[in-house]
């Protein structure tokens, strides 16, 4: 089993980047929310239709479409994505240890 960093991914992602700069941030949003449905379509699939291994795997396919996106978007805002997924987790560990994970949180 192979495993690489978030940062890793996002330099390895930006690598294989090729769209118009002059939407990136349009582009890439546009691109993260058509894979997550696409992700949201084959669930909805697999729930009427029957788990198995390999709707499993293509569900993999597009949650690995997500996180190019998701590295990408990240890279054109300016961000690590290493630290942007830290940051989630210390907020939602916050949330945890204060009893609000269920909740807003905020």
């Amino acid at each position: 089993m192979s495993s690489i960093t978030a940062t890793q991914y996002q330099v390895a992602a930006c690598g294989t980047a090729i769209f118009p700069k002059e939407t990136a941030l349009a582009y890439l949003t546009l691109g993260l929310a058509g894979e997550a449905g696409e992700i949201a379509n084959k669930a909805k699939k697999l729930i009427r239709d029957g788990d198995n291994a390999d709707k499993r795997q293509e569900i993999g396919k597009e949650l690995g479409d997500v996180c190019w996106y998701l590295a990408v978007l990240a890279e054109e805002l300016g961000m690590n994505l290493g630290k942007v997924m830290e940051d989630n987790i210390e907020k939602l560990s916050s949330r945890k240890a204060r009893g609000v994970l269920g909740g807003s949180g905020d």
